[in-house]
């Protein structure tokens, strides 16, 4: 309901902390896989605030969108690894936090992240990172053999300075190191016990005595010693990433206990309904009546005002003279010469009047008309002339108020049905404008659109001829300009009449697509014969995500429900850029716009001819100039956003292959790197 309007949930500079929190709640809880993009580069935003809870906070959302959208986990996990380089302590030990919760998700995949946060113990100084990352080692010592005992080592070193907690997992490290690696690990684990032994805190003396005697057994040592392993390897179940506001709902909206997330004294329940509806006369209130003074007000005597602008130029004399002007009724009895000089007066207050009357506003010009009305009525009185001020004119606050609106630019409308392009040089925190599509006339990168490469010839089903009693449909991707819309991507479907009769009237109709999404329709068929085929296109704009298009194929006597799935890599357009070009685009979109990935490849399939062509044959790329020959660089861009994709492959001589996927769509880009891996993968 509320994920049209996601735009009004973003976050201001001027919230409060608590309001930001919410916020960031709200967004995570939207998240989708159309929206997740968008929502993940203004997280990434959020972490360059000063603001130290909000931070955290913003971590821990991107962990919670990790878990619950399988697609951008990757994404994820690389956004977070990046951060662990940053400046910020408390943004280091936050990722290292949520990382290590993320990586008891699949712990296989993730060796490299392990290896990368090991070699972080010496540098990171919180002590919950320290420990979450000693606690990871432990855990999955198995998969870092090498690593692990000279981690373990290292604390030795500094197992007196280090804090509580961290003394407890140095311990556990021991332990899990000495059941799994004994012989290498026998020694240092007794000395880490011995430490200790003999520390100030009774908690870290209790948990040595218990570990030795289960780690190292003796003759004392009862039963549980011979399941040490079981105890202490024991697989552990992933923990769930919920919201601290998830409890929050059961109290009263705008309490101390709401805030505090507890119950506080004095708190009341609201009461429940009442089953019997009360008398209705207790709510009716007598209304005020309003209040007359009968009473004229005495007069003030009010100075008549003058623009700074005059057509007249009367000297200060005449100004002067002009506020002494009496009412209609007194000006008719005065002597001709004074009648004279009253009206050469008023005339002159006239034309300052029309003339202020040009540059000031509707209720700026009912307000003079009324002063001016109060000031001919009174009597004659005497008043010093004050200097005019000078008013601003239309233009000048037409101008303001353009400069204001451009400097808060939040308004509150339904977020657009096209993902935000990639505008270079600005790649962490890119803009949200809707339809920002690259221009290559005013993008400062210029690119040329280049052609397809390779039009693949494999055709997929969309309607199979038992489910569509003797009608079928296939589709292919012919990655040819659509007729209709840039935007669109052409899909031509076969139709078949397998049937033993004409299929009349065959049209598209009742259209289910995303927010975002747009479909081109073909003609309607009137009339299909027995044994015939007919060839039709379709354009779809599938706004840069992998929501599939759901939309009903209809005959003259029923429908049939489709799904037409567009894999990412039909969703591009190939363009040509140099490698310069390339190089710098590809250094701006780092971090969470930037996924790696790695395959084996036969020898007989890596070289560059086979790299190509299996390339081309999941994306429609268009390759780039590259000088060093190991590498191969390919660029395209979104179809719907124009958002850039980049992709590097680079291959050792062990028959290794390193693609590196750059994309501010992070979905697209780790969806990509999925289908490019199995393609290079394939025999």
């Amino acid at each position: 309901m509320f994920e049209p309007y996601l735009k009004s949930f973003f976050v201001r500079p001027m919230d409060p902390t608590l309001i930001k929190l919410i916020k960031l709640d709200i967004l995570t809880n939207l998240a989708t896989e159309a929206s997740i993009g968008i929502i993940l580069r203004e997280f990434h935003t959020y972490v360059a605030s000063s603001d130290r809870e909000f931070v955290a906070a913003t971590i821990q959302a991107i962990g919670r969108c990790a878990s619950t959208i399988s697609e951008c986990t990757d994404t994820c996990m690389n956004g977070l690894v990046s951060l662990m380089s940053n400046r910020d302590e408390a943004v280091v030990a936050e990722s290292v936090v949520v990382i290590k919760k993320l990586l008891q998700m699949a712990p296989a995949k993730h060796k490299d992240i392990i290896v990368h946060m090991a070699k972080l113990v010496e540098k990171i100084t919180v002590a919950m990172a320290r420990a979450s990352i000693l606690w990871l080692i432990g855990e999955y010592c198995e998969r870092v053999p090498k690593i692990a005992p000279d981690v373990l080592r290292k604390m030795a070193k500094t197992f007196i300075t280090e804090t509580d907690i961290v003394k407890l997992q140095v311990l556990n490290l021991a332990t899990k190191l000495y059941l799994t690696n004994p012989k290498q690990t026998h020694l240092l684990c007794q000395y880490v016990f011995n430490l200790a032994k003999y520390d100030q805190n009774y908690d870290i003396r209790d948990r040595a005595r218990l570990l030795r005697q289960l780690a190292l057994p003796n003759e004392k040592s009862g039963a549980l010693a011979k399941h040490a392993k079981k105890i202490f390897l024991a697989s552990k179940p992933a923990p769930v990433l919920e919201s601290k506001f998830k409890d929050q709902d059961q109290f009263q909206l705008g309490t101390l206990s709401h805030f505090i997330n507890a119950k506080s004294s004095g708190y009341q329940e609201l009461p429940d309904w009442p089953e019997v509806a009360p008398d209705p006369s207790v709510r009716t209130v007598e209304a005020p009546m309003p209040w007359t003074d009968d009473q004229p007000k005495a007069k003030k005597p009010t100075k008549k005002k003058q623009s700074f602008y005059s057509e007249s130029g009367e000297s200060t004399g005449d100004d002067s003279s002009s506020s002494e002007s009496d009412s209609d009724e007194e000006s008719s009895d005065e002597s001709g010469s004074e009648d004279e000089e009253e009206s050469k007066s008023e005339k002159s207050v006239e034309a300052a009047e029309s003339s202020a009357a040009e540059v000031s506003s509707s209720s700026e010009e009912e307000t003079s008309a009324s002063e001016e009305s109060a000031s001919e009525t009174d009597s004659e009185e005497e008043e010093k002339p004050k200097k005019p001020v000078k008013k601003p004119g239309k233009a000048a606050v037409a101008a303001v108020a353009k400069q204001q609106l451009l400097l808060l630019d939040f308004d509150d409308v339904p977020a657009a049905s096209s993902a935000p392009a990639l505008l270079p040089g600005n790649a962490l925190a890119p803009s949200l404008l809707t339809g920002a599509v690259v221009n290559e006339k005013t993008s400062p990168l210029q690119v040329t659109v280049s052609s397809a490469v390779f039009v693949p010839t494999q055709t997929r089903e969309l309607l199979n001829r038992i489910s569509g009693s003797g009608l079928s449909i296939d589709y292919r991707f012919t990655r040819t300009q659509n007729i209709y819309s840039g935007k669109m991507v052409t899909v031509e479907l076969t139709l078949t009449n397998s049937s033993d009769q004409d299929i009349k009237n065959i049209c598209i109709e009742q259209k289910k697509l995303s927010p975002g999404m747009d479909m081109q329709v073909f003609p309607s068929i009137e009339c299909l014969n027995v044994n015939q085929s007919q060839t039709v296109s379709v354009g779809m704009d599938y706004a840069d995500t992998t929501q599939p298009a759901t939309f009903d194929v209809s005959t003259a006597d029923r429908r049939y429900p489709v799904t037409l799935h567009a894999p990412v890599g039909e969703q591009l357009q190939p363009i040509i850029i140099t490698e310069n070009d390339f190089v710098s685009q590809q250094a701006k979109l780092k971090g969470m716009n930037e996924i790696i990935g790695s395959v084996e490849i036969s020898s007989d399939h890596a070289n560059e001819s086979s790299i190509k062509q299996r390339v081309y044959s999941v994306a429609n790329v268009q390759q780039s100039p590259c000088t060093n020959l190991a590498v191969y660089r390919f660029a395209s861009r979104t179809l719907s956003a124009g958002a850039l994709v980049l992709i590097s492959i680079s291959v050792d001589d062990n028959g290794k292959a390193s693609i590196t996927v750059n994309c501010e769509k992070m979905v697209i880009g780790s969806m990509l790197l999925k289908e490019v891996k199995s393609a290079l993968k394939s025999t």
